[in-house]
């Protein structure tokens, strides 16, 4: 159970939880200790009739001290982080299941390959706003903005990735089980930015492929256009 942060739903979002809440307790673990330790200081060397001020030019060793540690916890956050963020950033599955989006204000319009699996073609069909994949297999989504950017956020899949015009970028991800999530656009991207909301309904294989090839069944979709 992921305490704080919406439902998990992908194999990879439990490695990036576990970064998540330790950095969220080292951080919490400084902040209460500064702030201790400020109230310690305002009541300790508060002013006092009498009492002369003491100056002080501080302590070389606490210096030394409070630069190194800082600087080993980021070396361990960095190299703790590498791990997860190869498997979820570098290392992309084989034989996924691919579908391409192309985003647009204000919409996500999503493009999915024929019976032979390639795009460009004309038994390539689309749908918008609602993305459906099947479940059992990885998924990776080639995204290219039409207008401006974007950014693909799915909380619940812990994947969020900017959507740039003019350049193609690629996410992953699996789901661990069937239902539907909402998809969002993360990036302010005009004036009906908040509408920009879509759908991603994970289906049962058997369900996927009957869905789909209603779909084949219907119309063809115009080839795409070199722009």
């Amino acid at each position: 159970m992921s305490f704080g942060l919406p439902e998990n739903v992908a194999t990879f979002g439990e490695d990036v939880d576990a970064l998540f809440y330790l950095i969220l307790v080292i951080t919490g673990i400084a902040f209460f200790a500064v702030q201790i330790t400020l109230v310690w200081f305002v009541i300790r060397y508060r002013h006092r009739e009498g009492q002369p001020a003491r100056y002080t030019h501080g302590s070389n060793r606490i210096e030394v001290i409070w630069t190194i540690v800082p600087a080993l916890i980021l070396v361990v956050i960095a190299l703790m982080s590498q791990k997860a963020w190869a498997h979820v950033r570098l290392d992309f599955p084989k034989d996924p299941y691919v579908v391409q989006l192309e985003p647009a204000q204000f919409q996500w319009d999503i493009r999915y390959p024929g019976l032979d699996g390639k795009f460009g073609n004309d038994d390539d069909y689309m749908t918008v706003n609602k993305l459906r994949v099947p479940f059992g297999r990885p998924i990776v989504v080639e995204m290219t903005s039409k207008d401006v950017l974007h950014s693909f956020f799915l909380p619940e899949f812990r994947v969020k990735q900017d959507v740039l015009p003019g350049m193609t970028t690629k996410v992953w991800f699996e789901p661990v089980r069937t239902g539907k999530w909402e998809i969002v656009c993360a990036e302010l991207c005009g004036l009906g930015h908040y509408r920009m909301r879509g759908e991603i309904h994970v289906l049962p294989e058997a369900e996927f492929e009957k869905w789909r090839e209603d779909k084949e069944a219907g119309p063809p979709l115009p080839k795409r256009t070199p722009k």
